[in-house]
């Protein structure tokens, strides 16, 4: 689907759903009656910005709210500080819906990805279902995930590799965009891999004796003008972006260490691996050239987000025909460690648009401010009942459960790269 299509393509999947009448009806009861509760909540969080893997405040606060909520709640999860996971079962058997509430926040400019709203959502989601299946008496369990990290800490491949996802049945979250009001994407997005790289040489009198030194500096110049240049010879689509870290060295010393940061992104995990082999080869030629040691350290690879269309086609349709809410699958150039989640269980992950000023998108001050706003509260709860009634359905439709557990590939729309 191209972007603009319409959104007509997305039809309720068949089933027997013996609920459809009247679910969407008590989703809608239920969070309307927590709305005033979870803006503030989103609120508390939004204005005690934590960096990766400081979220205490968010990690006590989520925790107690899914308490009195009446889920039994871990805290630090798996060895991580702030990681938490709520659950709760009704009855015995039946299916196990997984959500994510992330959490964290970017340094010096807050919540500029709106984690804060991905954590309402997360929570809202959960209590909606937990309502639902006690209403209906419908046997199943949820496991709600608080994962910190997420902006370059990749907490949730953490989680995973530790077991966190091993009991869902399928697992659901959401992210804040810009874009047209009331419309929500369900397209992929990159695969990522962070890089930092080291260069380490000999100090010595800049004036004096420059000949003695080896310039860690000229090194890291070098390896960025040969990225700048790789950057040519690369698709559309790839994306490598990076800072030099600052020095508190005089200028009249050789620089015997630089430090870089790099994020490296693709479609998919495999062309990253290509282009992550062609950006460390601008380091070591970066090196060699100037006689400089190097350390190169990868961090924990972000896969592509592999989008169920099964589960997509079951929230289009219920946000589109319930809640006036515009769906495609125009994918987009940032990433998430969700995406390794979604390489091992069915998921779903809508961006959706919050209301923003121009060249106010996401990782900007005005993002920040923009989801603090009213109305980027409402556009959360819209997508928080399109998830829970999709979330409701993977436990209550055995049916449509086949159906998504059929599916051994998900969707891969094309990135469509801004000019």
């Amino acid at each position: 689907m191209n972007p603009g299509d319409s959104p007509s393509k997305y039809i309720d999947p068949p089933s027997d759903f013996r609920f459809r009448s009247t679910l969407m009806s008590s989703i809608n009861a239920i969070l309307d009656s927590l709305d005033d509760d979870l803006r503030t909540l989103s609120l508390r969080i939004h204005d005690r910005p934590e960096i990766m893997f400081e979220e205490h405040f968010a990690h006590d606060t989520l925790c107690d709210f899914m308490e009195r909520h009446g889920f039994v709640v871990t805290r630090h999860y798996l060895g991580l500080e702030t990681a938490w996971r709520a659950e709760f079962t009704h009855g015995s058997g039946g299916r196990t819906l997984g959500i994510n509430s992330e959490m964290d926040a970017l340094p010096l400019i807050g919540h500029a990805c709106g984690h804060n709203l991905i954590a309402v959502s997360g929570v809202g989601v959960a209590i909606a279902v937990q309502s639902a299946l006690q209403t209906y008496d419908v046997p199943g369990r949820i496991i709600l995930l608080g994962t910190p990290g997420e902006e370059g800490g990749g907490g949730k491949a953490m989680l995973l590799e530790r077991g966190g996802y091993k009991d869902m049945d399928v697992c659901l979250m959401c992210h804040p965009s810009p874009g047209p009001t009331d419309s929500a994407s369900l397209g992929s997005c990159l695969a990522m891999q962070s890089i930092e790289a080291e260069f380490t040489g000999h100090s010595a009198h800049a004036g004096d004796a420059p000949w003695d030194g080896t310039n860690a500096l000229d090194a890291a110049f070098l390896a960025y003008s040969s990225i700048s240049v790789l950057r040519q010879q690369i698709k559309p689509d790839h994306r490598v972006h990076g800072v030099i870290q600052g020095s508190q060295s005089s200028p009249n010393v050789i620089p015997d260490y630089a430090n870089m940061r790099w994020l490296v992104r693709a479609p998919t995990r495999d062309q990253l691996a290509v282009l992550r082999d062609r950006v460390k080869a601008c380091f070591d030629g970066a090196a060699l050239a100037t006689s400089c040691g190097l350390k190169v350290t990868m961090g924990v690879p972000y896969d592509d987000l592999r989008q169920n269309s099964i589960l997509a086609n079951c929230f289009s349709h219920a946000v589109s025909t319930s809640l006036g809410m515009d769906t495609c699958e125009r994918g987009f150039g940032a990433s998430t460690d969700f995406g390794n989640v979604s390489y091992e269980v069915p998921s779903l992950h809508p961006s959706y648009a919050i209301p923003t000023v121009t060249n106010g998108g996401n990782h900007t001050p005005a993002f920040a401010e923009s989801a603090r706003s009213t109305d980027a509260h409402k556009a959360t709860m819209k997508v928080t009942k399109g998830l829970a009634w999709t979330g409701f359905r993977v436990i209550a439709d055995d049916k449509l459960y086949e159906q998504v557990g059929s599916l051994s590939l998900s969707i891969h729309p094309i990135i469509y790269s801004s000019p």
